[in-house]
């Protein structure tokens, strides 16, 4: 090993010999691979099959023990642990004396740790505030398209047709006639469970007849011009996001295809992009290929068959999800499962992805458990606690909750072409004449359920799913090698014992 290198491994031995809650069979790898990246200025790509909190020490020790300037991104919600309490305290035990800033480069021998909104916004800006040659270490790298996609998205508000009406004071009510007509057309949509709309081709029509028309007088207010010039774009979307109590609707325009920006973004410096699953395949050969990264070194760290396996129950005569007899079914066994697992060691959580459905299990729950049954409350959940919730909100909030007892999946986190994302980026893909379900839908499922189940892998947790596609569909394969390792359990008893 050179320098750094040993240097990193030696202290990250000595600190960890002493510590009993940072156990992580492959801290000292990690370490090795992060520390030559930052020596040799190159680029790599980790995942680590685990949660941020497990391994984060695997990149503090060689971002405080190297030498040059470091700049760490990380996701917001970790940031002000990061910088209050396990940077000090790693500080301290590693001895070293390296400057720690906020969201700037401090000159010198620095640490810069930022959010990844931050960094993503300062790499679009015109007068960075990083400079473009510092290795740059980002963890949760999984998110970075979504962060982008959100920035660069522009919201058109209802005070931002006082704007315009304003700015347009003779043509008020040309103005007005447009906005009634968008108004009657986007309330004429059938409901969906998201509430909003992509513009079908006569809506986009009078928008952006009205804006050009409109800009050909005189400039427009600033962020209708962002609106207008976006909206233009074969790239973009647009979607009414509407409050039918309230009866107002926002505008967005959203960029479709954003991987080719964010190469260009993260080829400005080396980079180490980490996170637990950005890729099925073990050398991220789909999340490379996206993002151009090329030929970078590529690792994946396996979970541990001894420690970290789960449990997964997996019966096979429960209906598919789109037959009229799956609801029935689906709830049945949902309350059987949640009375043969009769402790309250831990809450139970139970995954649904569909909004009506969702509030049917809830509904279906409380009549049976009572005020032991929540539905997405984000607060802490006691030990008899059953929570229900989509994929997204226990993602968003597990690290926040106890390691939950039971994890019951009611169906694949497949995106939904009812969302409007969703089926614009379907479109897209057809558009180019891609394999939308192999790069798009498929790909961000595996990811959703590698999330979802991290947690329970320490405890050697018990997960069920009850979507039967896992079986009797090809890509059923793939799901269960994301799932891996597990032990398949075919039966529970009444004690609540799997055999």
């Amino acid at each position: 090993m050179t320098l750094l290198e040993a240097e990193v491994h030696n202290s990250l031995r000595d600190f960890l010999r002493g510590q009993k809650d940072y156990y992580w069979p492959h801290h000292l790898t990690m370490a090795r691979l992060v520390s030559r990246s930052l020596r040799l200025r190159c680029s790599a790509l980790i995942q680590t099959r685990s949660s941020l909190t497990r391994y984060c020490l695997s990149y503090l020790t060689p971002a405080l023990l190297s030498e040059g300037s470091v700049c760490l991104v990380v996701p917001a919600k970790v940031h002000a642990w990061l910088v209050e309490i396990e940077l000090p305290q790693l500080q301290k035990n590693l001895q070293t004396n390296k400057a720690i800033t906020v969201d700037y480069l401090a000159s010198g021998n620095g640490l810069a740790i930022t959010s990844t909104k931050f960094w993503l916004n300062d790499r679009l800006s015109k007068e960075p505030i990083f400079p473009l040659n510092v290795p740059t270490l980002i963890d949760q790298a999984d998110q970075l398209e979504d962060y982008l996609r959100e920035l660069l998205s522009i919201t058109i508000s209802p005070g931002d047709w006082l704007d315009l009406l304003e700015t347009f004071p003779p043509l008020q009510e040309k103005i007005n006639d447009i906005r009634i007509k968008l108004t009657k057309s986007i309330f004429a949509h059938p409901k969906n469970p998201y509430n909003c709309y992509l513009f079908d081709d006569i809506e986009y029509r009078y928008l952006l007849g009205l804006l050009l028309y409109l800009k050909s007088l005189s400039p427009l207010p600033p962020t209708w011009e962002k609106f207008q010039q976006q909206a233009q774009s074969s790239n973009q979307m647009i979607q009414a996001i509407v409050d039918r109590p309230k009866g107002y609707f926002n505008l967005q325009t959203t960029p479709l295809e954003v991987s080719s920006l964010l190469s260009n973004l993260l080829l400005q410096q080396p980079v180490v992009l980490m996170g637990g699953f950005l890729d099925a395949q073990k050398d991220a050969s789909l999340y490379r290929s996206s993002l151009g990264l090329g030929n970078i070194l590529s690792v994946t760290f396996s979970p541990n068959r001894q420690t970290e396996q789960i449990n997964l129950y997996l019966p096979e005569r429960i209906p598919l999800p789109n037959t009229p007899e799956f609801q029935g079914v689906l709830l049945g066994e949902i309350c059987r499962l949640i009375k043969l697992v009769s402790s309250h060691k831990n809450p139970l959580v139970i995954l649904v992805e569909d909004v009506p459905l969702k509030a049917q299990v809830g509904s279906v729950l409380a009549a049976e458990f009572g005020s032991r049954v929540q539905v997405e409350k984000n607060q802490f959940l006691s030990p008899e606690v059953i929570l229900v919730s989509s994929w997204a909100f226990w993602i968003a909030h597990q690290e926040y909750f106890p390691v939950p007892q039971l994890l019951i999946m009611a169906t694949l986190p497949l995106p939904s072409p009812e969302n409007p994302l969703v089926a614009a980026q379907i479109s897209y893909y057809k558009k180019h004449k891609q394999d939308w379900f192999r790069l798009y839908l498929l790909p961000t499922a595996l990811k959703t359920i590698q999330r979802a189940v991290m947690p329970l892998r320490e405890s050697q947790g018990l997960v069920a799913l009850l979507d039967v596609r896992v079986i009797r569909r090809s890509y059923g394969t793939q799901i269960l090698e994301s799932l891996a390792p597990y032990a398949r359990i075919n039966y529970l008893d009444q004690a609540g014992l799997f055999l």
